[in-house]
């Protein structure tokens, strides 16, 4: 295995399908919208709101609250990744391709 590559962790916080999608989006695309991230999944806001507050909690992930467009009075929600929450996923990601591959994941 390459120096750069992660070392494979199995992470239970963030296996959960809708965390793992969560993290999938965020790692590809990098600060998302709540409503663009709640969409893309297809859950409530509450499902959404409650995924998100278990990996916020875990330092996996950033909340920021901005103005909406216009500078209208409403705040919207972006969502993006931490660095250790990037390397978290980038681990557990490693850790999924070795069970694919018919290894033990660490």
């Amino acid at each position: 295995m390459a120096s750069d590559s992660p070392e494979p962790v199995f992470n239970e916080v963030i296996h959960a399908p809708v965390r793992l999608r969560i993290c999938g989006l965020l790692d590809t695309y990098g600060t998302v919208r709540f409503d663009v991230l709640r969409d893309t999944l297809g859950v409530s806001d509450a499902t959404c709101s409650k995924h998100l507050k278990t990996l916020a909690d875990h330092d996996y992930i950033r909340l920021d609250k901005k103005a909406g467009d216009g500078g209208k009075a409403y705040k919207v929600t972006w969502v993006r990744l931490t660095s250790e929450g990037k390397a978290a996923f980038q681990s557990h990601v490693a850790a999924l391709r070795q069970i694919v591959a018919g290894q033990a994941a660490g």
